[in-house]
């Protein structure tokens, strides 16, 4: 029995050889755990250092997209939107409709400051077709005969109703303004070279139309 052998141990316990069988410890289990912990922290920290990039990033994008749609919308809540307020009434965008003279109460001189011959008084009996009443008819004042580019001038004074011009201007288009000191409501409607003729009846009715309906302003998108 060799030296090594414990005493009263024997047969397949006896040791042979000259050193003790090497045994191996096993594995702390507080040193698994420190591992698994320190595994899962390094990842949390990983994670959370990824996420504030991507914050960065976004909110910068954010800022960029807020300031190039700062001055498109309203930012503020509607009345509805806010807690306890009453519900607001659907609200329109047309706008009302605009009360204007009646051809039939406004009262134009037509003169012709073109070479043209019996220009003045084919443009006012086409006037007075269309229920406007008519006045003076000739030709222009040394002031505007021959000195008018443009379609025409109307010229009246300056306590004229703004829409007497307006009415007067759907009949032909492209006239400048202008007042002088008369003291009457009427108006003189100063034939210019580029004039051709009168709009016809259905666009001179189409654009009354309008002007007395304004179309409602586009609503925007949001």
């Amino acid at each position: 029995m060799s030296m090594l052998t414990p005493p009263g141990m024997g047969g397949k316990y006896r040791v042979t050889g000259a050193a003790y069988p090497r045994m191996s410890r096993k594995r702390s289990l507080r040193r698994i755990v420190l591992t698994a912990l320190g595994a899962v922290l390094a990842l949390a920290v990983i994670s959370y250092g990824a996420l504030q990039l991507i914050d960065v990033f976004r909110g910068d994008s954010l800022k960029r997209n807020t300031a190039a749609g700062a001055g498109d919308c309203p930012t503020a809540k509607p009345a509805a939107a806010v807690k306890g307020a009453p519900a607001a009434a659907p609200s329109t965008s047309a706008k009302p409709a605009v009360v204007l003279p009646q051809p039939g109460q406004i009262t134009v001189n037509v003169f012709n400051a073109t070479p043209r011959a019996g220009l003045a008084k084919a443009v006012g009996d086409e006037l007075k077709k269309r229920g406007f009443l008519v006045g003076s008819v000739g030709n222009a004042p040394a002031t505007f005969d021959k000195k008018v580019p443009g379609t025409g001038i109307l010229v009246g004074s300056p306590a004229t109703d703004k829409a007497a011009f307006a009415v007067l201007g759907t009949q032909l288009t492209g006239t400048t303004l202008q007042t002088d000191n008369r003291e009457g409501a009427d108006i003189d409607l100063i034939l210019g070279d580029a004039f051709k003729e009168l709009s016809t009846k259905e666009d001179a009715d189409k654009a009354l139309a309008l002007l007395a309906n304004p179309a409602p302003a586009p609503a925007k998108n949001c």
